[in-house]
């Protein structure tokens, strides 16, 4: 299985200033996100990490040698970044249309327990979103609504709110046969040039429309995670859920 990452964004939410390093590269009980990411996906059996880059791509090219990552961590550039996630996505398009095995898609600024990435890879169904429960409502957290076991709307603002909502945190595994469908979904926005779109829009168009019931979910809720895009959650990443995360094993579980 592959996993790929968005990584290019500015991150100007954190209001650290337009120069600040990326996300990927804060730093938590003193290892970068990116490398917990290494770590933690390797320990799970993802047998590469493809990067999407583009602010200050040449630290995380460092970051990638400090590492001694090389085997494991591939970088993508994304030339026009700057106009949203959409075009990131957009970049590693290959990644996705010529995919004869499972693919994860992941943001890149989550802090995350070890845990939930064992749930990425032995979820139930083979094209699943990870979700917690503990939704805060909002216009920022994406939502995924649900109705008689079924994904019926995915977005921040959904039209279908279904029977319930969790918010999804930024982790979803594809199916072979989805991720080839996503990047026909992802080109028409490009091509209109609409730097308002998120990049959840054509993987809601591929959920709901052009497959629908072929998505599960996998309820992570309970465990540590959180999305760090404002200052309070650079600031409660540090002071609560850092302390929460397991320390990661010395080697995999086996099951069975």
């Amino acid at each position: 299985m592959k996993a790929v990452m968005l990584a290019a964004g500015v991150g100007s939410r954190l209001k650290r200033g337009d120069d600040a390093p990326p996300k990927i590269l804060l730093e938590f009980g003193g290892e970068s996100l990116l490398a917990r990411h290494v770590a933690l996906l390797r320990h799970v059996g993802i047998r590469e990490l493809v990067l999407g880059v583009g602010h200050r791509a040449d630290d995380i090219e460092a970051e990638i040698d400090r590492l001694d990552a090389r085997d494991f961590v591939r970088t993508v550039t994304a030339p026009n970044y700057r106009r949203g996630a959409i075009q990131t996505l957009w970049a590693l398009a290959g990644e996705f249309r010529q995919a004869d095995e499972a693919v994860m898609l992941m943001d890149g600024d989550v802090l995350y327990d070890h845990r939930i990435a064992t749930r990425m890879t032995e979820a139930a169904h083979a094209a699943s979103f990870l979700i917690d429960r503990h939704l805060e409502e909002g216009d920022d957290p994406v939502k995924l609504c649900v109705r008689d076991d079924q994904i019926v709307d995915f977005h921040k603002r959904p039209h279908d709110l279904g029977d319930w909502r969790a918010e999804w945190i930024g982790f979803l595994r594809f199916s072979p046969e989805a991720a080839r469908a996503l990047p026909a979904c992802i080109e028409p926005y490009v091509d209109a040039g609409e730097p308002e779109v998120i990049y959840e829009q054509p993987i809601r168009d591929l959920v709901v429309e052009r497959l629908p019931g072929t998505f599960g979910y996998e309820d992570i809720t309970g465990l540590p995670w959180i999305e760090i895009d404002f200052p309070e959650d650079l600031e409660r990443a540090s002071a609560e859920i850092q302390g929460l995360l397991q320390e990661l094993p010395r080697c995999r579980p086996v099951s069975g």
